[in-house]
């Protein structure tokens, strides 16, 4: 075979190895999906939505431009948000959504989120995969909350954040107590709730204490209302 036919195979093998390794990364970490792809946002109202503990989204939660938005901002006085949570309640799942976060701002996607009497907000009880401007907030100093993290437990392995004003891609997985959090297209985080390593963070952690929190496998899924303008879009979710 000429050298220059047996340099293209190679490079045509080197590609679909490429081709095939993504796609078997892909299927790994969906295995097991025994349900459709559930849209839990059509973009154009808040249906399926409401913010914690009321049967209806606060003030503050909007739609535009196709995303869920948090509108506030330093003059806001006048409006309120309360935590956005799911009408539905997940256990087993994959969940994918893009967010983009204003300058300096913060918030974040809590799992298995229960609503607790005397409790008004969903870091109660539910657990946190990050979003953060790490530049410019202050708990981008430290990896265990900065954007992607299990908020205040596990670290993401590299940061993969883009610049502020633009979207991030999630993938959030949940499967019998193990979870991953994906973040524009990579694996930074990767737990076991209730293994030896959890309790051990846990213990050390401002969660010691607390009766109910990552207490429940089922639960709703929740945006945060931090206080910061956010943004939220592209969300969907399926069993596994």
């Amino acid at each position: 075979m000429p050298m220059r036919n047996i340099t293209a195979f190679i490079i045509c093998l080197a590609f679909l190895g490429g081709c095939i390794r993504q796609t078997y990364l892909h299927e790994s970490v969906s295995q097991n999906a025994t349900g459709e792809w559930t849209v839990l946002f059509n973009g154009n109202d808040l249906k399926g939505w409401r913010s914690y503990g009321e049967a209806t989204p606060g003030s503050a939660w909007i739609v535009e431009d196709g995303a869920i938005v948090l509108n506030v901002d330093e003059s806001t006085t006048d409006m309120t948000g309360g935590d956005l949570i799911t009408e539905g309640q997940y256990e087993n799942f994959e969940l994918e959504l893009e967010w983009k976060i204003s300058e300096g701002g913060n918030s974040g996607i809590f799992f298995g989120v229960q609503e607790i009497a005397d409790q008004q907000v969903a870091y109660e009880t539910g657990i946190e995969m990050q979003i953060l401007d790490n530049d410019k907030h202050a708990d981008g100093k430290l990896p265990e909350t900065s954007a992607g993290a299990c908020y205040a437990l596990y670290p993401p392995s590299e940061p993969v954040t883009r610049p502020v004003g633009e979207y991030n891609k999630v993938r959030l997985l949940v499967r019998d107590a193990h979870v991953e959090h994906w973040l524009n297209g990579q694996k930074i985080v990767e737990y076991t709730i209730g293994s030896g390593d959890w309790s051990d963070r846990v213990a050390a952690s401002k969660f010691a204490d607390w009766e109910h929190f990552a207490r429940y496998r089922k639960g709703h899924i929740a945006l945060q209302d931090h206080t910061d303008r956010v943004w939220f879009r592209n969300i969907r979710i399926r069993a596994l």
